[in-house]
Formats: C-alpha cells, structure tokens, sequence
C-alpha cells in the first residue's frame, strides 16, 4: 500500500510517504499534552556479518555518542533538557529509537533524532567504550540463565540468521574496527524501509512539513538480501551448576501479517496471560511445580514461534517440562467460552492503556505499518477483539496444532525430552 502526502487512514491515522522510501504515521490526539515517536532503522542483528556478530548493537551504541553539531555529552544533555524519555534496541531486522517528550518539545527532538540516525560523529576515540557497553550486557547474562535459556532455544528454533542474540558475541565485537562500524552504518542506516511513528498531539501537516525537511535529502542505498541456513544445533541442554532448572520449548506460529494471527494469540493469551491461565493454574499453582511459567507468541515478519519458558528446582524439573508439554498438546482441544471471556476483558484493558500512552501507541503504529503496510485505529482492534469467538479459535487450533516442538534445558543435568504425539 503507498501513501501519499494528503492520504488519511480510518480515523486519525495519516499516512506520507518520502520520495527516498521512508514512511512517516501519524496518530494526532489533542487529549494529551506529550508527543512520542518511534524510528524503525533497518539495521538489525540479521545483517552482521558472521564474524562480527555484535555490530548492530555497537553501532546503536556508537551513533548516540555525538551526532550534528553536538558531541556525546551535549547531545544528551540536550536530550534531558527537553526531558525526553528514551529507548533503543536491535532487533531481527531493525533498530529502534523510541522518545517521549512533551508535545511543545516534538520539532526539536524530531531535529536531534534526524542528527542521530543520518550524521553521527562516531568518534573512533569511543569505539572501546561503545564496545565495552556491549560486551558488559554479554556478561549480564551469565547472571540470568532464563535469558541465557531464551537465547538458545531461539538459535534453536529459528533459522541462521533470525536466531541470533541481539547482543552479539564477545568474539565479534573485539573485532570490529572503526572503519567497519562507519561502512556498516552507511550501509544500512537508510530512509529506505524506515519507518517513523509518531503519536500524541501534533498538527500532521506540520509534522509532515518538518519530516521532509530533516529527512527529504536522505538518500537511499541498496543492501544484499538475508541468506538464511540450517546450523549444526547440536546439544539441546546447557550444564550450569545451580539447584535449579530452567526449561524451553519452541513451536512454529503465525507471523504478525498473516489473517489468523489474532485467533493464533489469543490461543497463547488462554495458556498464558494472568493468574486464571492455563500454565499458571496447572504447572503452577495445582501441582507447584515451578516459581515462575510463561509463553508468548513472538513474531517477525515472515516467521513466528510460541517460546514457553519454565524455571524450575532440579528435583521437580523432569515434571515440570513433562506437564509444560501436556499442557501445550491439551491446547489442540481447543479452548473454552470462560477462557474467552477473561481473555477479552485483559485484551480490552491493554488497548485503553494503549490508548493513554503515547510512547506505546507510536510503536504500535510504527510495528503495524512494517508489519501491515498500514495501521489499524484501536477502534478496529477493538471490534476484532469483540468478534473474535471460541469457535475461531478452536479452528485455527484445528488447522494449527503446537506441533514440530524446539526443546532447550539449562541446569545442572539434561532432562528426558518428549516425544511428539501427532
């Protein structure tokens, strides 16, 4: 779908899209007095080279150290003066930057951020510091072995490179030099797939007037296309010395974009989401199996999986991934209207706290546009909340069993996995 410059989606959501590819969204909502935004920058971990894994999340790190006229200090000096509240992250395909500030603050933020992303000093006196920074969230994992579980189960269950740790590799980043993180930002910091959301109260014909300014001279650059693979995945389990245990497991799901994705999570919001789900009654609390059980649907754009996770003591761990498991094949019998009902109603509350939160909506918008190719107001979402029935999600059930299980265990010994039942 290509937006034009006048064109308004359902409600007050508008469109504009660059000459060089960017896409600019707009949410205007003169109720609130901030104004947030989210930039998609298509850098993601997917394309650092294999030995260099690691150099998306430098790179995040480096452009933030200075850019336009102001050197790292005052840029985030600058930055808290407009009282933002920022973020960033790497994911799969893209970096995000995502600020809140107040509405009176957007344009001026908006100039810093457009400095950010097209000139960045990326001092190469800094790089150290900058790898450093990476290389110390490396090490913070060793700390959390359910993060450390999560990041193998995804290697193992998605393929090279949709599986990779954002973080990177120790390996990697001491490898990158100065001259690499300036091609690779050249390369792949471009307007073209970049998506801006913005949400909160603005004047979208301002707004659009300021983006083509800061942004309408960017130019676009062509990159090589993903090559995926199969890895050698080896070992499903993890030694690591504790009396506890931390299990995984994986099954493939629909992406964001596929139609069934909202019967497909909702399926996962009845195993999991709140104190009345599936997971919790069970492995938790009936049996008290576990300290802690979840599963969540997580999407990229052509693929999805089911991640569950459960940590648990060594003496119970063998029961819990063996209950886990009967819980995810007891799913493919469907679920029932009373699960439906509590679903509803946490669905409902998410997208009224959706609704209040500017920072929240101009990600969603933005994540809606690079998964949809358009966004959806939260009165639509709302009605397909309203429609959605028992009977839809049973079928999708049907048609989409949790099935072609990924296992992954961290503890002090493996654990008997099980066997698939069709």
């Amino acid at each position: 779908m290509t937006a034009t410059r006048d064109q308004k989606l359902p409600n007050t959501i508008f469109a504009h899209r660059l000459s060089n590819g960017m896409t600019l969204v707009g949410e205007p909502n003169d109720s609130v007095q901030s104004a947030a935004i989210t930039l998609l920058v298509p850098c993601g971990y997917s394309a650092d080279p294999t030995n260099r894994l690691g150099l998306a999340s430098v790179t995040c790190d480096m452009v933030l150290r200075g850019a336009g006229s102001r050197d790292g200090r005052a840029l985030i000096n600058d930055l808290e003066v407009l009282g933002v509240e920022r973020g960033e992250s790497v994911g799969a395909s893209q970096t995000s930057f995502s600020a809140a500030t107040l509405a009176e603050n957007l344009s001026e933020t908006l100039g810093i951020y457009a400095d950010i992303v097209r000139r960045p000093l990326l001092p190469a006196d800094q790089l150290d510091a900058g790898k450093l920074v990476c290389l110390q969230e490396i090490s913070s994992i060793d700390d959390e072995p359910s993060q450390r579980l999560m990041i193998e189960l995804r290697r193992r269950t998605y393929p090279e490179p949709w599986g990779r740790s954002s973080h990177g590799s120790e390996l990697g980043i001491n490898a990158i030099t100065s001259l690499e993180l300036q091609e690779h930002w050249a390369r792949y910091y471009r307007p073209n797939s970049a998506i801006l959301g913005v949400a909160g109260n603005f004047i979208w014909k301002q707004l659009v007037d300021q983006v083509e300014e800061l942004f309408g001279d960017w130019k676009s650059s062509n990159v090589p296309m993903v090559v995926e693979e199969q890895l050698d995945l080896g070992d499903p389990h993890i030694k690591f010395d504790s009396n506890q245990c931390h299990i995984g497991i994986a099954y493939p799901s629909v992406p964001y974009r596929d139609p069934n994705y909202l019967r497909a999570w909702a399926a996962v919001g009845v195993l999991s989401g709140g104190m009345s789900s599936r997971l919790f009654t069970e492995v938790r609390e009936r049996r008290g199996l576990c300290y802690t059980v979840s599963a969540s649907l997580q999407t990229q754009l052509d693929r999805a999986r089911v991640l569950c996770y459960a940590g648990t003591s060594e003496e119970r761990a063998q029961e819990t991934l063996d209950v886990t498991f009967a819980e995810l094949l007891r799913l493919r019998k469907g679920v029932l209207p009373e699960e439906l009902s509590r679903l509803k109603a946490r669905i409902k509350s998410g997208l009224i706290m959706q609704q209040e939160s500017t920072s929240s909506r101009s990600g969603s918008i933005a994540r809606e546009w690079y998964h949809l190719g358009r966004v959806r107001t939260l009165d639509e979402l709302g009605q397909l909340v309203d429609e959605l029935k028992g009977t839809m999600i049973n079928e999708f059930l049907e048609s989409h069993p949790p099935r072609d299980f990924t296992f992954a265990t961290l503890g002090p010994r493996p654990l008997e996995l099980p066997r698939e039942v069709s």
